[in-house]
């Protein structure tokens, strides 16, 4: 006998109202024609979505979510979402998005194989599997996973920044602007990784993936870069420039 979703259903209606008792015009606004300024490209984790880590409303973000967030050169599905993203909705932002702790990473990193997920994952495999000796010499499995989602980022960044479709709109002079995040599970903070890349020029002045292999950097979160502008902007008086406690004794 098919079971049914009836209790999805039930949530279903029970959201509508909610929204339109907050806000009656709520689905009128969300009928009218998208123009998201933002295409993210992140993991199909279900703990990941890209409007409730952003604080965005349906509508202002265009989401396309695959493994592992990879960007497959030869992959209709998301070739379709970026032609469409930059060409039709005109998106300012592409960012390519993963998090700490995902599952297709450490697939990539293990031993098993099957025919379809793992052709799916194997650039990574591959660029592990080229700079092995290095990855080695981390602290723990925890490190070696949380450096292989950064790089993985890093390097779909890079691989967007090499399409004829994303060279095209730079050369007509689109304003559009690529960007690697990462996802603290554990936090709920999005880290800024990089690259940012709004150009050919920019994207040819990029190291290479393979040379940012050995130059790791702590990506800094929005909360973290508060923090620092804060304390930067900070004028220490005299007396707490050189408090009396560390001054040399005179006597």
């Amino acid at each position: 006998m098919t079971r049914t979703l009836d209790y999805l259903l039930d949530r279903n209606v029970a959201w509508s109202l909610a929204k339109t008792r907050d806000d009656p015009a709520y689905f009128r606004r969300m009928a009218e024609q998208q123009s998201p300024s933002y295409l993210w490209i992140g993991c199909s984790d279900s703990r990941v979505t890209a409007n409730d880590v952003l604080g965005l409303d349906p509508g202002e973000v265009f989401v396309h979510r695959n493994i592992a967030n990879v960007v497959h050169t030869s992959d209709l599905n998301i070739l379709s979402v970026l032609e469409f993203a930059i060409q039709h909705l005109r998106v300012r932002h592409i960012i390519v998005c993963g998090h700490y702790g995902c599952g297709g990473i450490e697939r990539a990193l293990s031993e098993e194989r099957s025919a379809m997920v793992d052709h799916w994952l194997q650039p990574i495999t591959m660029f592990h599997r080229k700079h092995r000796a290095h990855f080695d010499r981390l602290s723990s499995r925890t490190a070696l996973l949380d450096r292989v989602s950064e790089l993985n980022i890093e390097m779909q960044v890079r691989r967007i920044a090499t399409m004829p479709l994303v060279e095209n709109a730079w050369s007509r002079g689109q304003d559009l602007h690529l960007h690697g995040w990462i996802y603290g599970m554990h936090d709920g903070l999005i880290r800024d990784l990089g690259p940012h890349v709004s150009s050919i020029e920019e994207r040819d002045a990029l190291p290479s993936i393979d040379q940012r292999v050995f130059h790791a950097e702590e990506p800094a979160s929005g909360l973290r870069r508060h923090a620092l502008e804060a304390f930067g902007s900070l004028k220490l008086t005299d007396d707490l420039a050189s408090p009396s406690c560390c001054m040399p004794d005179e006597h």
